[in-house]
């Protein structure tokens, strides 16, 4: 089996920072509302754009986001940033309204044994609970992205049709989003599944309007993301300082690293329009005041050299 043709590489890559919500929403310490608040300002001196903020969801199961109406509150807001928050329901996307968030998620899954488990219904039944909440942040002219879980695996039914990522992520474009992202959940991708992937979904689906989300859980995310953009996609999900756990994957490593990304695609000649350095520094800086570990690996690799 040969490696599908590619595309020219894009000449700028789109960096969605998301750590400050899905990096941090698994961590058992609780992260101080000051300290989020430092990390996302650091990000925009660092050249970020567009980051997830928080998360408008229950604070009982998701005890790390509690605080998300004060930091989106209290956020430093620069001009031309977008502050997402993530929306499951139409209560949760009124906070993020109330807010003042400047982007909203929603998330659905390819898989159906991941749609019972962790919401309790069909993949269907899931994406027609988004239809009210589309409806909401259109008449409040505001863009939703939309996610999609377990597009290369998932941890209760192993492989997943490109062709049922292919439909789903078609149904978000259909409700309304401007963009979905692809999220390899458990991080059992490598590039060419990462490229017939992309292929089958961009038959319903412009790459122009995809991104990727991968976990570095096998150590492939870096070679992942190099075959997205060889098939066209130029938007990459990416957490400070690797932050973000895999609860499907014990011991396991969760988001790929924003300046491990970063230095890749420097390295391409892809413009991202974020300062490496500046960013290393945000990301030592939060990871030692919150005793995090650190998991990039041009951070530490840059540490050990000094």
């Amino acid at each position: 089996m040969t490696v599908l043709a590619s595309q020219p590489l894009p000449e700028q890559v789109r960096i969605v920072e998301v750590g400050v919500r899905d990096g941090l929403q698994n961590e058992k310490e609780i992260i101080t509302t000051d300290a989020k608040l430092r990390l996302i300002d650091g990000l925009v001196s660092a050249g970020i754009t567009h980051l997830e903020a928080g998360s408008f969801v229950s604070p009982e199961w998701v005890p790390q986001m509690a605080d998300t109406t004060d930091v989106f509150e209290r956020i430093h807001r620069k001009e031309g940033i977008r502050y997402a928050a993530l929306t499951p329901n139409l209560q949760g996307l009124q906070a993020a309204i109330d807010a003042g968030a400047s982007e909203v998620a929603v998330f659905g899954a390819a898989s159906e044994a991941f749609s019972q488990k962790n919401i309790n219904c069909s993949i269907t039944e899931s994406l027609a609970r988004f239809l009210p909440v589309m409806k909401l942040a259109d008449e409040h002219d505001i863009p939703v992205r939309g996610y999609v879980s377990c597009v290369l695996g998932c941890p209760y039914e192993g492989n997943i049709a490109f062709e049922k990522v292919a439909e789903v992520s078609a149904e978000l474009m259909e409700m309304g989003c401007y963009e979905v992202s692809l999220g390899d959940t458990i991080g059992v991708g490598t590039p060419l599944k990462v490229q017939q992937l992309i292929q089958a979904v961009s038959r319903k689906v412009s790459s122009k309007h995809l991104a990727v989300h991968f976990h570095d859980t096998y150590g492939q995310a870096l070679a992942n993301i190099l075959a997205a953009l060889q098939m066209g996609v130029s938007v990459v999900d990416s957490s400070i300082a690797g932050l973000g756990g895999c609860p499907y994957a014990k011991g396991a490593s969760g988001n790929v690293a924003t300046e491990d990304v970063v230095y890749m695609l420097q390295g391409l000649g892809i413009e991202t329009g974020v300062d490496l350095d500046q960013l290393m520094k945000v990301s030592e800086r939060f990871c030692r005041e919150q005793s995090l570990t650190q998991r990039s690996k041009v951070t530490l690799a840059k540490a050990d050299a000094s």
